[in-house]
């Protein structure tokens, strides 16, 4: 039977940097701007568990946090050192003879044909075992038949745990867990979920099925199906879904000017993450966070897969020109937080070629399609 390990680094930028600072184990750690060396508007990227006993937590705000945990370690972020460590992740995931799908920079599945769950759970405690022995990483481990369930799992196993779960207390497991605990169902979609019934994963079978569909469209099918105990196969994807780099700026920004520089800056360094990581994109993405702390974004799909920087920054270019000059029709809100994304990301080999030669096509695209993971 076809097993999946499902593999979720605990904290993960915090692990990696105590892998060269041992004697920082054990302590209140936190990833991200430190608050006192001067004003910032920054947010804690990763938090170690004793900080996390504190309060703090990821997207806190960093001057938040300092008050939560006085007594923390401040260490800033090393995004090239985390990405390269992932890779150190996937090549030992690799060593164990199974397909390995990265789904994010700390987390990543292996597919295993095992002979039951007895086998699979003392897989899952060679490769928790091997990493920490062999990375200084510890870990969280989720093992089912299913993808999706064995992601749960590895929630449900933090920190340092593993939990098995078997097709036959499939039902049993995920019936008292909160439906916010599946993959794409965020606080919108709980919030639609909730107006007809539904709290738990278990509800769901109790509600009729064009209730759900009119609460959350197509999605309600695949929720039937898991909360049934049968959930469908997963599509295959190529790699992880995207990548993003942004800038949160000290004071709300209106210049133009200032807005243009830090996206060709992010662009970069997306670019550099991205090659990096030997991936391709073909989608690409601006957002932008008002002062309001409402939210926008542009994307355009390229009609090819490319890791070509030049158009990333060109194309990033276009769609933050294309976002203000919506704004300034509106309410012509300065933007608090700029971000540059990429998606559709494939590690597939193909021949760069310039925004340039995209146009000549035709074929760029003025939209891009919302997942289904944000349906928020």
């Amino acid at each position: 039977m076809r097993w999946v390990v499902y593999v979720d680094i605990d904290a993960y930028y915090v692990s990696c940097e105590l892998r060269t600072r041992p004697e920082l184990v054990g302590q209140p750690v936190i990833v991200g701007p430190d608050p006192r060396l001067g004003p910032t508007r920054g947010v804690v990227l990763s938090a170690s568990y004793e900080a996390r006993s504190f309060g703090v937590r990821s997207a806190l705000p960093v001057g938040r946090a300092l008050a939560l945990c006085p007594s923390a370690v401040w260490l800033p972020a090393d995004f090239p050192k985390y990405e390269s460590i992932a890779g150190e992740v996937r090549a030992f995931l690799g060593g164990f003879g199974g397909r390995v799908v990265p789904l994010s920079i700390d987390e990543a599945a292996v597919e295993l044909d095992l002979d039951g769950p007895d086998e699979a759970g003392a897989k899952a405690q060679e490769v928790q075992a091997g990493l920490l022995r062999t990375l200084g990483l510890p870990s969280s481990l989720g093992v089912a038949t299913h993808r999706t369930v064995a992601k749960i799992a590895s929630d449900r196993a933090k920190p340092g745990g593993i939990v098995v779960v078997t097709p036959e207390r499939l039902r049993e497991f995920l019936a008292p867990l909160p439906v916010r605990t599946v993959p794409g169902v965020g606080p919108k979609t709980a919030e639609r979920l909730a107006a007809v019934g539904v709290s738990t994963i278990g509800d769901l079978a109790t509600v009729p099925t064009l209730v759900l569909r009119r609460a959350v469209g197509g999605f309600a099918h695949e929720l039937l199906e898991l909360a049934a105990g049968t959930p469908r196969p997963e599509v295959d994807r190529e790699g992880p879904r995207s990548r993003s780099a942004a800038e949160t700026f000290l004071n709300d920004v209106r210049d133009e000017a200032l807005l243009a520089r830090t996206t060709e800056t992010l662009a970069k360094r997306l670019a550099e993450s991205v090659a990096t990581e030997r991936l391709r994109f073909q989608t690409v993405s601006v957002s932008a966070r008002w002062a309001d702390f409402a939210h926008s974004r542009h994307g355009r799909r390229l009609p090819q897969r490319t890791d070509d920087a030049v158009t990333l920054a060109l194309v990033a270019g276009r769609l933050l020109k294309e976002l203000l000059r919506e704004e300034a029709r509106g309410r012509g809100r300065a933007v608090r937080t700029l971000s540059v994304g990429v998606a559709q990301l494939s590690e597939e080999s193909v021949r760069d070629r310039p925004l340039e030669a995209f146009e000549a096509e035709g074929t760029v695209k003025s939209s891009m399609p919302r997942p289904r993971a944000e349906l928020e």
